[in-house]
């Protein structure tokens, strides 16, 4: 079994569809990653029934052509979905494949992301910029009832990613509602390449930065947003808003470039605690900053807008947000296939846990409609309905 050596997420229950199988993408997001430290020591499992029933199959099933590496994979998800954590997950080896593709921001599918629910249909949460389902007119807060002709009601993240994903050039029809219209979408999919960083100049030298997730470039491309948009500027608005995550290292970098001195966080698992000390690189350590979330705001998200609040370095402006506190690592099996297991838990640097209750923000402020989101890649739409966002710059402007 290899084990990751540059990975170990936290898997957010949203879904990214564009085929980042997890937010990664059906497209799904599974954020948080760090580099594996070592052995553990385990106890040993007795799995003795499971081999037992395996070769009973073998020896006297009626038929003769048991698929056994279809088997083996359905074992070792049983013995993985039997943790009944949600963020603990088995991959096949194409699923792997996917997700790997999906930790540098790519996929093939359409570059929607979706939030899920167990008794009603998945809602759009956002979409990739300049992606097919973008260019289609998909918008934040539609929700997808069919697939073709199938019914998306309490549909599985799995499933979901089964319909909606497909090969580079075919078609796939999805009927949503939009209030109460019924439209019907025929989107062809592609390759996508997901931004993780955009940033424009607003209102009265306002520099804003919008991270879509925390990939393997966002590091990079945030410090340069940061190089480009910094000078002159009276201040700075980060817009963490429906972001479910990503690597931890990247959360880590972004957090350093605002706070000097101290932990950004700390991660708990069975080999102790780890205390995540700031950087070097402070590029806006002075910068007056209003950072914006909402309830898709996830993971390695929630670990900078919380490490910043903590650190009374940002305000927090937006609605509550989803509650993720743990860090996952991939564990590769010899067949290609990922074991994605939770390893760590993580928490604020004075030591407080937003799982399963997110972090509050210092000034709550709803959005009248979900399509109201200032869209860094369209500014001609302006930010006029972006009640959010207004609030961050009034803050800004000392009011």
């Amino acid at each position: 079994m290899n084990r990751s050596v540059a990975l170990r997420g936290g898997a957010v229950a949203l879904i990214l569809v564009i085929g980042f199988v997890a937010g990664i993408y059906v497209d799904q997001a599974y954020p948080e990653f760090v580099p594996y430290f070592g052995h553990r020591n385990v106890s040993k499992v007795d799995l003795t029934e499971v081999q037992q029933a395996a070769r009973l199959i073998q020896a006297d099933y009626v038929d003769t052509n048991v698929n056994t590496s279809k088997m083996s994979q359905a074992s070792v998800q049983g013995l993985v979905s039997s943790l009944g954590d949600p963020y603990s997950l088995y991959f096949n080896p194409d699923q792997y494949k996917k997700l790997q593709q999906s930790y540098q921001g790519q996929y093939t599918g359409i570059g929607i992301y979706l939030g899920f629910s167990t008794t009603t249909y998945p809602t759009i949460t956002g979409t990739v910029p300049g992606s097919p389902a973008a260019e289609a007119g998909l918008m934040r807060g539609d929700q997808i009832v069919k697939v073709g002709d199938k019914d998306l009601k309490a549909i599985t993240a799995d499933q979901a990613t089964a319909l909606i994903q497909g090969p580079v050039g075919t078609k796939v029809t999805l009927t949503i509602t939009r209030g109460a219209d019924t439209m019907t979408f025929t989107i062809t999919r592609a390759q996508i390449q997901v931004p993780t960083v955009r940033s424009a100049a607003i209102g009265n030298r306002i520099l804003y930065v919008r991270i879509y997730q925390f990939g393997s470039e966002t590091s990079k491309e945030f410090a340069k947003a940061l190089t480009d948009g910094l000078s002159g500027s009276n201040g700075m608005v980060l817009d963490l808003r429906s972001d479910p995550g990503g690597f931890i290292l990247a959360a880590d970098d972004v957090i350093t470039q605002f706070v000097t001195s101290g932990e950004t966080f700390e991660t708990h698992g069975r080999n102790g605690v780890d205390r995540h000390q700031v950087g070097s690189q402070h590029k806006a350590a002075t910068v007056p900053l209003v950072v914006l979330v909402d309830a898709n705001s996830a993971s390695a998200a929630e670990i900078v807008a919380g490490s910043l609040q903590v650190h009374n370095r940002a305000k927090l402006v937006g609605t509550t947000t989803f509650g993720k506190g743990s860090v996952q690592e991939d564990f590769v099996l010899a067949d290609g296939s990922d074991v994605h297991l939770t390893v760590e838990r993580w928490f604020l640097p004075n030591g407080v846990t937003i799982d399963h209750k997110g972090l509050t923000p210092d000034l709550s402020v709803t959005l009248a409609h979900a399509t109201d989101v200032y869209d860094v890649t369209q500014p001609s739409l302006g930010y006029a309905n972006d009640t959010q966002l207004n609030a961050a710059l009034t803050l800004l402007a000392g009011g």
